[in-house]
């Protein structure tokens, strides 16, 4: 359940903050005639959100077993790689997330209400559907083989979301201060560890659909030791999408995928190669501009 409540507040509260920009800084420049087209724009992203975490819920429900596990499967790892891409960037961009909205928004407000609709609606829709099908293989994954049914993650998702949405008042209050960039790193770091059991998931499904081999090739089983209806077998479940009995195809691509982007996630940012060609480049180009000097003298 924690893990569901971690994405429903990463999630949640990246799209409030977006909201509580937009909003803020609309009545800070008297554009208050302007908030009902941000308001409707940002209500029609919320609708097609729900309106397509519906459809993958209901509609996967008409398929045949191995349908629905290849379905799943696919659908897990498009989310493991929607959310990733998502952390890196947020992680980038959360320092200057206020000026580059209000960018968005000026230009928006000089093209007309279509714009500010459209403006609010992509700033929130891009969240909500990435929110939307991350949620909806987590819970497939919290779900499966547990105890805790399908209700409990989804209750941690619903959690999450009112605590980002009561965060985002307080933020819009001026009740709190958070620290963009440390807030998404410790909980983009914590969903890099949720999404790497829900690509393990992703796989396994892959593989009960026969698209993938190795089923019966278990890398270890523990059900003995951490029983799957237990308190801890259910928390393990919850947090970290834990499996007693990993297929081999499972625990290696886990691993694949955690460490080096885990280890790329925490690294200083422009830190490596990139960091190096700025460098160079820079003396590179005093170099250049003393030896012109030079020549004119």
């Amino acid at each position: 359940m924690f893990g569901n409540y971690l994405i429903g507040l990463r999630e949640g509260l990246e799209a409030s903050l977006v909201v509580c920009i937009l909003i803020a800084y609309l009545v800070k420049t008297g554009r208050r005639d302007a908030l009902k087209p941000v308001w409707a724009g940002v209500g029609v992203a919320v609708g097609v959100a729900l309106a397509f975490g519906a459809g993958l819920e209901f509609g996967s429900q008409e398929l045949t077993f191995e349908a629905q596990e290849l379905l799943g499967g696919s659908l897990s790892i498009v989310a493991v790689v929607l959310v990733t891409w998502m952390v890196f960037w947020m992680r980038r961009t959360a320092r200057h997330l206020r000026s580059e909205l209000h960018g968005k928004l000026d230009a928006a407000l000089r093209m007309g209400t279509g714009a500010l609709v459209a403006t609010a609606f992509l700033a929130v829709g891009r969240e909500g559907l990435e929110t939307a099908l991350f949620v909806w293989a987590s819970v497939r994954a919290a779900s499966s083989g547990g105890s805790e049914g399908t209700y409990a993650p989804l209750a941690g998702v619903l959690l999450g979301l009112l605590t980002a949405v009561l965060i985002g008042w307080l933020f819009y209050r001026g009740a709190v201060r958070i620290n963009l960039a440390k807030f998404f790193t410790w909980t983009g770091g914590m969903l890099v560890v949720v999404a790497a059991g829900v690509l393990a998931y992703g796989v396994h499904d892959l593989q009960e659909a026969r698209f993938l081999g190795g089923l019966a090739d278990k890398a270890f089983d523990v059900s003995e030791t951490i029983p799957p209806d237990s308190w801890y077998g259910t928390l393990l479940k919850g947090v970290l999408n834990f499996q007693p009995d990993p297929t081999v195809l499972q625990v290696t691509v886990w691993a694949l995928y955690l460490v080096p982007t885990l280890a790329l996630f925490l690294a200083p940012i422009g830190s490596g190669a990139s960091t190096r060609l700025k460098k160079q480049k820079a003396t590179d180009e005093k170099a250049e501009a003393g030896a012109s000097t030079e020549k004119t003298a």
